[in-house]
């Protein structure tokens, strides 16, 4: 007996395999820098032993406090033991973005308009609201 399945678009496979390839690079990159992280290889902006007192603060004081860097401010502090974590939490949030962007030749080429053009939307809203150029809420 064959299965009726789903036929799947070159485009699908296409994220798909990129997604998960990304998916896995971004891990790597998240235990690496962990491990700089516990290690002390680099130094931290704020050391492991104090990281107890702050815990409990809502995340305005905690900044306030530490003077902490809001937005990207935090790549100025790359350096550092625990801001080096985000690299790989930036890497997976923006894997979308990258995913997209590899997918729109394939749009072009098969002439799917609308889709290229959703893509190409979705990029944009996404750089836009990770560029830190329109404000709202939180911090």
């Amino acid at each position: 007996m064959t299965e009726d399945r789903p036929k799947v678009s070159e485009e699908q496979i296409s994220y798909a395999n990129i997604l998960n390839i990304g998916m896995w690079l971004g891990l790597l990159v998240l235990v690496v820098t962990f491990i700089i992280y516990v290690s002390g290889i680099l130094q931290s902006f704020i050391p492991v032993e104090e990281l107890p007192k702050y815990w409990g603060m809502k995340a305005k004081d905690y900044i306030h406090t530490l003077n902490a860097p809001t937005g990207w401010g935090w790549v100025s502090l790359i350096g550092k033991g625990d801001y080096l974590n985000f690299v790989g939490i930036v890497f997976l949030a923006g894997l979308t973005i990258i995913c997209y962007l590899a997918i729109l030749p394939i749009l072009i080429r098969k002439k799917k308009t609308p889709f290229v053009v959703i893509s190409i939307i979705e990029v944009a809203v996404l750089i836009l609201a990770a560029s830190g150029i329109l404000k709202a809420g939180g911090h």
